[in-house]
C-alpha cells in the first residue's frame, strides 16, 4: 500500500504559477487538480523504478562490472552530464563521489590488484601507491537499441567527484566535493579542485590538470554560459556561496583567470537561507546583483566562503547543488534551503554585458525560482537539469523515498519517477541530445537508468 507520501507524490501535483512561488504551511487535505506532467506513477512489478504509464527504463553499468578498458565500474555514481557521440550515440559523462575509505568500490578492485594496469603519471593523485578513488567513467549508449556499448575510466586519482557541468565545447568539468590536504598517509597531493574531462567515444584517461584558478573549496557543480564563456560554480557548504570563473581565454579553462563571488547590490551579506532570520528573498522576487573579486583562492584553511561573507559582503547559500544552463538563465539547487530546509532553486539572469564594465549599468539578477516548502513538493533537491520542453528537472537526495521531479516555466511541480529499490539518492539527471531518453543513475548501490517516454509532449 502506498503512503500519503507516495499517493500525493504518484501524481503530477500542480499548484499554480503564484502557489508554486508562494510560502505555503502545507498540502492540502485532498490532491488538486493538474496541468503538467504525464500522470500518476505506475508501481514496478521489479521494484525498482516506478514511472507514469507509457514509460520504461533500462538499468544498465551497475558498480563491478567489467568495463571495456577491463577495469571494474565504480560506485557512488553521482553527477552526470550527455553528449552527442559518433553515429547518433549518446555519451555520458558520469562522477564517482569515491574517498580513501571507500576504495573497495572503486575501479582497480577489492585488493587495488588491476591498479597496475594504469600508468602513474595518469593519476592526479597517486595516493603512495594506491591510487586516490575518485574520478569519472566515460559511457557509450545507443539510444536507438536501448543499450549500452562501451564504459570506461575516464579520469583517475581524484576525490569525491559530486557533481560537476558540461561544456558548450563538448566537455564535462567535474568538480571534487572535498578540500582535504596533502598528508603522509592517503593524499600525495591538495584536493578541492575542478578537472576538465573530453567527452570522447575512444577509450581513453582525461590529462588530469587541475583547474586551479577556479578555487579551491567544497565544489559542487558547474554550469557555464555560452555568450561570455563565463562558468558558475556552486558550494556545497551550509553557507557556501555562489562563484563565477571569468576565463582570461573563452573555452580554454586551463588558461587562467579570475574568481568571483555574487553580491547582492542592495543587501550586502544577505542569507538567503531563511532559516533563523526574517526572509530576505521571497519566492519570485528578483534582485540586482554585484559580483566580487576573490584573493587567496587556494585557501589553505578553507575560509574562502567566511571571507568572502563576512569580509567581502557576499551572499550566503544553503548548501549549493546542481546547476544548469536553460535559455533563460543559470539555475541552481540549494538542497536544505528555506524555512523547513527541504530546498530552493535560484535562477541567475546574467547581464547582457556579463564578466565587462559596462555590466554594472546593466547588471544581473537573481531570483528565488521556487521554494516549496513541503517534502511532498521538494525533498531536498540536488542535481538539476533542463529538458527538451524547457522544464527544470531535479533529483532528490532525502531521508525517505526519493523521486525525480520537474517544474514548469511557470512554476507548476509534476513527479516524474520515484526510486522504488530503496532509499538512496538519486543523482546525475540529464537527456540525451535527441531528446528521447532521461537518464539518471541511483548512487547505492550504483548504476545508471535510462528512462525513455513521450519527453517532448
Amino acid at each position: 500500500m502506498l503512503s500519503r507520501r507516495q499517493l500525493i507524490s504518484s501524481a503530477a501535483v500542480s499548484i499554480g504559477f503564484l502557489g508554486a512561488r508562494r510560502l505555503f504551511a502545507a498540502m492540502p487535505s485532498t490532491q488538486p487538480a493538474f496541468s503538467a506532467g504525464y500522470g500518476p506513477l505506475i508501481p514496478d512489478p521489479a521494484g525498482q523504478i516506478d514511472l507514469p504509464a507509457g514509460f520504461s527504463y533500462h538499468i544498465f553499468s551497475r558498480t563491478g562490472q567489467v568495463m571495456d578498458d577491463t577495469l571494474r565500474v565504480p560506485g557512488m555514481h553521482d553527477g552526470m552530464a550527455a553528449f552527442a557521440g559518433p553515429d547518433g550515440s549518446t555519451l555520458l559523462v558520469r562522477n564517482h563521489e569515491l574517498s580513501a575509505d571507500l576504495g573497495a568500490n572503486d575501479a582497480f578492485g577489492v585488493n587495488k590488484e588491476l591498479l597496475s594496469r594504469i600508468s602513474p603519471g595518469k593519476f592526479y593523485d597517486f595516493g603512495y601507491g594506491k591510487g586516490c578513488p575518485g574520478g569519472t567513467t566515460t559511457l557509450v549508449y545507443n539510444t536507438r537499441e536501448r543499450m549500452l556499448e562501451r564504459h570506461f575510466l575516464s579520469l583517475a586519482g581524484t576525490l569525491r567527484n559530486c557533481a560537476g557541468g558540461p561544456t558548450p565545447w563538448g566537455s564535462w568539468v567535474t568538480c571534487e566535493e572535498t578540500v582535504v590536504r596533502a598528508n603522509s598517509k592517503d593524499y600525495e597531493k591538495d584536493h578541492g579542485y575542478n578537472f576538465e574531462v573530453p567527452a570522447t567515444a575512444e577509450i581513453s584517461l582525461a590529462e588530469p590538470v587541475a583547474l586551479r584558478a577556479m578555487g579551491r573549496f567544497n565544489h559542487e557543480a558547474i554550469a557555464v554560459d555560452a555568450n561570455s564563456g563565463i562558468v558558475y560554480q556552486t558550494e556545497d557548504r551550509h553557507e557556501g556561496l555562489i562563484y563565477r570563473y571569468i576565463p582570461v581565454e573563452k573555452g580554454n579553462l586551463a588558461a587562467g583567470g579570475r574568481l568571483q563571488a555574487l553580491r547582492a547590490r542592495d543587501k550586502k551579506s544577505l542569507d538567503t537561507r531563511s532559516w533563523e532570520a526574517a526572509r530576505t528573498m521571497e519566492p519570485g522576487e528578483a534582485i540586482v546583483v554585484d559580483w566580487v573579486d576573490m584573493e587567496d583562492i587556494d585557501s589553505p584553511t578553507d575560509e574562502l566562503r567566511l571571507w568572502g561573507f563576512y569580509a567581502k559582503g557576499c551572499a550566503r547559500f544553503a548548501r549549493g547543488e546542481g546547476m544548469w544552463t536553460g535559455a533563460d538563465g543559470i539555475y541552481f539547487a540549494c538542497t536544505n534551503g528555506g524555512t523547513r530546509k527541504q530546498g530552493q532553486i535560484f535562477r541567475y539572469t546574467p547581464s547582457p554585458h556579463e564578466g565587462t564594465d559596462a555590466e554594472r549599468e546593466h547588471p544581473g539578477k537573481l531570483e528565488l525560482f521556487i521554494e516549496p516548502n513541503d517534502s511532498d513538493l521538494m525533498q531536498n533537491a540536488d542535481n538539476l537539469t533542463i529538458s527538451p520542453a524547457g522544464h527544470v528537472v531535479f533529483s532528490e537526495d532525502g531521508a525517505g523515498d526519493n523521486f525525480l521531479r520537474g517544474i514548469t516555466p511557470g512554476g507548476e511541480i509534476y513527479t516524474i519517477a520515484r526510486n522504488a529499490m530503496n532509499n538512496s539518492e538519486l543523482a546525475g539527471c540529464c537527456f540525451s541530445p535527441d531528446g528521447t531518453t532521461l537518464f539518471v543513475n541511483i548512487q547505492n548501490p550504483g548504476l545508471t537508468v535510462a528512462i525513455f517516454g513521450p519527453w517532448g509532449s
